[in-house]
């Protein structure tokens, strides 16, 4: 499918077909207004939420729209150009209708000499398709990949930042053929399906989908060097580093450890609140 729209300015303006800006039926806005109250919530200082929100976004449109754009510059206090300039520097952040699913083939180094260049080439001649471009359909956006991070289980595919590993060309067809037809289809590693762009995109802006701890996460090939080091005794170094006083009562508070919060249980600060608790007006001064 040719991209005619989704072209960034030169002053980094993303530019949006008119359709993209029409205005958000009555009840979705009321809806992505009740989450985005919950996402700016977690941040010191509400702007911080324009991640989470331009994957809110994402959520109910697909892809990043003029409409969008305007809803977090309002909720967030910010200009539609900050805005758009966010959203143009992340290629997570779609600048036009996504596919249902995105397919990512790693060419990076160690997986393109293990078969993923032949993959892609594959796979793209399969589809019709070539980089970030979606099946007529809408179910296929295809995209070359820098790397998956799973260099251990190459030549590595991801669908909809999914694990499939040890992928051949004639099992990645296989796959974006089963994606096609509404197949139920499992990950290698993690959960025991795949979610939509739209279900993924709900995820990533914060709202959590009961997955996250399903299945395997790291397989036999990444726990090589843990294995080793256990059968031989190995021990990371000790350090002379100790957290005493003031700072170890902070880092225990509520009977966490230090650097064992999870962001995504540990409370907001207050509105203005730097993290500490000093206020954001007094610190400047």
């Amino acid at each position: 499918m040719a991209t005619e729209f989704g072209h960034q300015t030169a002053s980094g303006h993303l530019t949006v077909p008119a359709e993209s800006k029409e205005p958000y039926a009555a009840d979705v806005l009321a809806q992505l207004h009740a989450d985005a109250e919950q996402v700016v919530a977690r941040y010191p200082q509400k702007r911080s939420a324009l991640l989470p929100l331009l994957h809110l976004v994402q959520s109910v449109d697909g892809y990043i729209t003029g409409r969008g754009i305007d809803f977090c510059a309002e909720v967030l206090d910010l200009t539609r150009a900050e805005v758009s300039g966010v959203a143009t520097f992340y290629t997570q952040y779609k600048r036009h209708p996504n596919g249902e699913y995105t397919v990512g083939v790693c060419t990076n180094t160690l997986c393109a000499i293990m078969g993923g260049d032949q993959i892609w080439e594959s796979v793209s001649e399969h589809l019709g398709i070539g980089h970030d471009e979606t099946t007529p359909d809408g179910k296929i956006t295809l995209e070359r990949i820098e790397c998956n991070a799973a260099c251990d289980y190459a030549p590595v595919v991801m669908t909809n930042w999914e694990f499939f590993d040890n992928q051949t060309p004639e099992s990645t067809k296989q796959l974006v053929d089963d994606l096609r037809d509404g197949k139920p289809v499992a990950p290698t590693r993690g959960p025991s399906r795949v979610c939509t762009f739209k279900q993924v995109s709900r995820v990533l802006a914060g709202f959590h989908d009961g997955l996250a701890d399903e299945g395997v996460g790291a397989g036999a090939a990444s726990l090589v060097g843990l294995n080793v080091a256990h059968e031989r005794g190995w021990t990371a170094p000790e350090t002379d580093v100790h957290v005493t006083g003031e700072h170890q009562a902070q880092a225990t508070a509520g009977g966490m450890a230090a650097g064992r919060h999870p962001s995504t249980d540990t409370p907001a600060n207050e509105p203005d609140e730097l993290p500490g608790g000093d206020d954001a007006d007094k610190s400047g001064k």
